[in-house]
């Protein structure tokens, strides 16, 4: 492991720590979670989020099974096994299931097409959004599953400058402190937009360097063009710094762009430049020490986690590879970090799984 310097210059980004960092280092837990009752299955894991307790929620997707997956659900039965898990599924860190509930059919609410993004905010509320067509919600519900707003809803998008609608949100974060949610907004739109928690009231919304989104079609990614004005499809994460920085996902432009919270454009990164198809840009979060030092990026096309310096975007780490086994990705689409340094994984296309990696050390506190 080698130590972080973090360069004065960059001090707009992160305050230099008081003694120097280590980068983390990570083993993969194979044994998380624990198996599931009632023959239940993971589809494809569409988001992950740790509240205050330290517990992991799993936002998952049922419908994403093939019928040889789900054989015992259908009529008659295919097979002995298995049956679709709920949507959302509450873990503690060993891996015991807390609570589930949620899914398509859920009385009392309009359920989203596909499921994609979940937050927990501070008060315990669960976020959900989704990426099929018409998902121009979030969802709002208590802890145990109880219904208790939507902003927007499911309809058809009126586009990246419609402020009552989203389009296909991908993604979420809560601050607290102003009692706002960001959202990534994302399949269908090219923006970050952002709504009151309480009340569900629009804020603000901005585009690819703090500009008016734009609609308008462009051109397939070149790696060799001028870097796009406009954020990609899809505007995949969005994740505020205790500093109040907000950092972007743009995946198909493979780059994080940082913005202050009113929208005005600090700074961008780029990975693996050359990257096609969908994009190297797919999530991120933040290594729970006192000044949140390191970004942990993940990239689905890659199939990579990156751990990144906050104060330049830098490279310092790395954990994983393409593949299967415990600790190789297929598609790694969601990232949650808990508060002891435990980092989760979700994993999409036909892998349906969420991986624990544990610190080699704590994050300093």
């Amino acid at each position: 492991m080698r130590p972080l310097a973090v360069l004065a210059g960059l001090a707009l980004l992160v305050a230099s720590p008081l003694a120097a960092q280590t980068v983390p280092q990570f083993q993969v837990d194979p044994f998380w979670p624990k198996p599931l009752p009632n023959n239940w299955l993971f589809g494809q894991i569409g988001g992950l989020a740790v509240d205050e307790q330290d517990h992991v929620w799993v936002l998952q997707r049922p419908r994403s099974l093939t019928e040889d997956e789900k054989g015992a659900s259908l009529k008659p039965p295919r097979s002995a096994c298995c049956v679709p898990a709920p949507s959302v599924m509450e873990f503690d860190a060993d891996g015991n299931l807390l609570r589930h509930w949620g899914g398509p059919g859920m009385p009392g609410v309009e359920w989203v097409g596909r499921e994609h993004g979940i937050v927990v905010d501070h008060k315990g509320f669960v976020w959900l959004s989704g990426n099929a067509d018409n998902d121009s919600a979030l969802l709002k519900f208590t802890r145990d599953g109880k219904f208790v707003m939507a902003i927007g809803k499911i309809a058809p998008s009126g586009g990246s400058n419609d402020t009552t609608l989203l389009g296909k949100p991908a993604d979420m974060d809560v601050d607290a402190a102003a009692n706002e949610i960001y959202v990534a907004d994302g399949y269908g739109n090219r923006r970050v937009i952002v709504f009151d928690t309480e009340t569900g009231a629009y804020k603000r919304h901005w585009g690819a360097y703090g500009k008016k989104p734009d609609d308008a079609k462009t051109p397939k990614y070149d790696p060799a063009a001028p870097v796009a004005q406009q954020f990609g499809n899809p505007v995949h994460c969005v994740r505020v710094s205790k500093d109040g920085f907000v950092y972007v996902c743009d995946r198909t432009n493979n780059r994080i762009q940082v913005f202050k919270k009113d929208g005005t454009f600090v700074t961008e990164w780029f990975f693996e430049k050359a990257t096609l198809g969908n994009g190297s840009a797919w999530g991120l979060n933040f290594w729970p020490d006192a000044k949140q030092s390191y970004l942990l990026n993940i990239d689905g096309e890659n199939n990579v986690m990156r751990i990144l310096d906050r104060a330049d975007g830098k490279v310092v780490g790395s954990v994983g590879r393409s593949g299967r086994y415990a600790g190789q990705f297929h598609w790694v689409h969601a990232v949650a970090a808990d508060s002891k340094g435990n980092v989760y994984t979700g994993e999409v296309d036909n892998a349906n799984r969420v991986q624990k990696f544990k610190p080699a050390s704590p994050p300093a506190k």
